[in-house]
């Protein structure tokens, strides 16, 4: 698939969401693909400093490793996006937004997911930027 046939997954612009998921950070896995906790080794598109650690947020895609989970998906790099983050941050109606746990889904390079099925609440602003999350998402907050 082309460069451009790939860009055209990904929605509108980003809006600002306060960065709380570092690189090496442990993520719960929220769909049915096997994996159960992911941790985070890159981050796709960030333009750091020299020796800042590469931090995301809801609706980025990182590259991933499985550490718990079914045999055949670990200790390979793998492309999630973030479904839920801890860290709270505010919307533009003024509302902010706080998750229980840290939590990605599993996709492909273009973004289609893995799954088949997510488990818990999807953010909003995920399902906004990757419009492919929305036909398997149950819950979006």
């Amino acid at each position: 698939m082309s460069r451009v046939a790939r860009r055209k997954k990904v929605k509108g612009v980003k809006p600002k969401i306060s960065r709380g998921l570092p690189v090496m950070a442990k993520l719960k896995c929220a769909d049915n693909t096997g994996a159960k906790v992911l941790m985070i080794i890159g981050v796709h598109g960030y333009k750091g400093r020299k020796g800042r650690i590469p931090t995301a947020s809801v609706g980025d895609m990182v590259t991933v490793v499985v550490k718990r989970g079914k045999y055949d998906l670990m200790h390979k790099p793998m492309k999630a996006i973030i479904v839920r983050q801890r860290k709270p941050y505010r919307r533009k109606n003024g509302q902010w937004i706080v998750f229980e746990d840290n939590a990605a889904v599993l996709v492909n390079d273009d973004g289609t997911p893995k799954g088949s099925e997510f488990r818990g609440p999807i953010a909003k602003e995920a399902i906004e930027r990757w419009p492919t999350l929305g036909a398997v998402s149950a819950q979006v907050v």
